[in-house]
C-alpha cells in the first residue's frame, strides 16, 4: 500500500450504494478538498437508483463536484436493498472501474454498517482497491450502528453550511422521512468537530483501515 497524505491527493473515487450516501457521508470534506485543491479530479459512482432518484443524485453531485478540476458522474440500476443479491454484478463493476480510475483516495461506506447494500460496496472495494487510502464513511439511520471512527476531518462552518444546503436542496424524494434534515446532519458533524477539537466546531469522521507511513529513502 502506497502512504499518502491529503496534500497528495489529486484523484478521488467516491463510492456510494444510494443517491445520498456519498453526500451525508464525505460531502463536506469533497468540498474542502476541491477549495484546496481546485485541480482535484473526482469520480462520483452511485449504484442504485430509480428515475426520480438518478436525478437527484445527478443534480446534487454535479454541485458537490462544480468546482473539480476533473469530474465524472456514473450511475447503476442495481435494485436498492438487494445488493447481496447482485454481489456478482457489483463486483464486476467494480472492478471495471479499478481498471479506469487510479485513485489516490477513496471514501467508501463503512464495513460494519448494518444496511446490507452498504456492505457490499464496502467489501468489494476492498476487493478491487487493494493498494489505496481507503475512508470509509458513516451514515446516520434508524439502526444506531454510530461507531468511533479514528480518521477526522476538521470542516469549516461555510463548507458544512453548503454541504445541508445542497442536500435539502437536492433530495425532494427524502424529505418526508423524519432524519432527513438540518438538525441531524449538523448535529453529527458538531459532534464529530467537538471529539477531534475543530476549531470550526465541525468535523466529518471516517474509519482508516490502513495506511502506509514512514520514511522515504535517501534521495527517494
Amino acid at each position: 500500500m502506497k502512504g499518502v497524505t491529503l496534500n497528495d491527493v489529486n484523484t478521488v473515487l467516491c463510492l456510494g450504494a444510494h443517491s445520498d450516501d456519498i453526500e451525508i457521508g464525505c460531502g463536506g470534506s469533497l468540498l474542502q478538498m476541491i477549495d484546496v485543491n481546485p485541480n482535484l479530479e473526482v469520480h462520483w459512482c452511485v449504484f442504485s437508483g430509480d428515475h426520480v432518484r438518478k436525478k437527484e443524485a445527478q443534480a446534487s453531485a454535479e454541485q458537490f463536484v462544480s468546482g473539480a478540476g476533473k469530474s465524472s458522474i456514473e450511475t447503476y440500476e442495481f435494485r436498492d436493498s438487494y445488493f447481496p443479491d447482485q454481489w456478482a454484478e457489483i463486483k464486476a463493476s467494480l472492478s471495471a472501474l479499478a481498471e479506469r480510475i487510479k485513485p489516490d483516495l477513496i471514501f467508501s461506506h463503512r464495513l460494519e454498517d448494518r444496511h446490507q447494500d452498504h456492505r457490499v460496496v464496502s467489501e468489494l472495494t476492498w476487493c478491487a482497491f487493494r493498494d489505496h487510502l481507503i475512508l470509509e464513511y458513516e451514515i446516520p439511520k434508524y439502526e444506531g450502528d454510530l461507531g468511533n471512527p479514528n480518521w477526522y476531518l476538521p470542516i469549516s462552518e461555510r463548507h458544512c453550511g453548503k454541504k445541508i444546503a445542497t442536500l435539502l436542496e437536492c433530495f425532494d424524494s427524502q424529505l418526508n422521512k423524519p432524519w432527513f434534515d438540518d438538525e441531524l446532519f449538523r448535529s453529527l458533524m458538531r459532534i464529530r468537530g467537538s471529539e477531534c477539537n475543530s476549531s470550526s466546531r465541525y468535523a466529518e469522521a471516517f474509519y482508516c483501515r490502513k495506511v502506509a507511513c514512514g520514511f522515504l529513502p535517501p534521495g527517494g
